[in-house]
């Protein structure tokens, strides 16, 4: 056995937007037949880094891919590098790194491309989040609309 280990990267487009009364929103998709996390509201877009891929042409492409939209990369505002931990376990899989980015402009209306894989997309106040929200997803929500977003986190460790 090595001391090294393998990372899975991921990437997390955050869709902003405010509404009417000036409350900052996000765009969240409830996750159905994915076989993780079922029945929890995650980012609209996000996804697995293709081999061969940059994170931010891995962000436009699933973007495009899971809310019909398009963006351009100098649309995405970098937010955060996530290193996280998802299982107590030591399998290379439970390692990863999330590129988070926010996305305020894009060119269509969103909505849900992979029906087999979400059951809903909705529009939530930053300060109304849905109580079944993935965790590292809220923890980078939440901390960006505080203002304690720092470029680099570690989570589960």
């Amino acid at each position: 056995m090595t001391d090294q280990f393998a990372l899975v990267p991921a990437v997390y487009v955050m869709f902003r937007r405010s509404n009417p009364a000036q409350r900052p929103e996000v765009l969240l998709q409830l996750r159905e037949g994915t076989g993780f996390m079922d029945g929890y509201w995650a980012h609209a877009a996000a996804g697995h880094v293709e081999l061969g891929e940059s994170a931010l042409d891995a962000a436009v492409r699933e973007a495009a891919e899971e809310l019909g939209v398009e963006l351009l990369s100098s649309e995405l505002k970098p937010l955060t590098v996530l290193h996280r931990r998802h299982a107590e376990g030591f399998d290379p899989v439970d390692h990863r790194v999330d590129f988070f980015y926010e996305c305020r402009t894009w060119s269509g209306e969103p909505r849900r491309m992979e029906p087999l894989k979400s059951a809903d997309l909705r529009w939530w106040p930053v300060d109304e989040l849905p109580e079944k929200l993935v965790d590292h997803e809220r923890f980078v929500i939440e901390a960006h609309h505080a203002g304690q977003l720092a470029p680099i986190h570690s989570y589960g460790f």
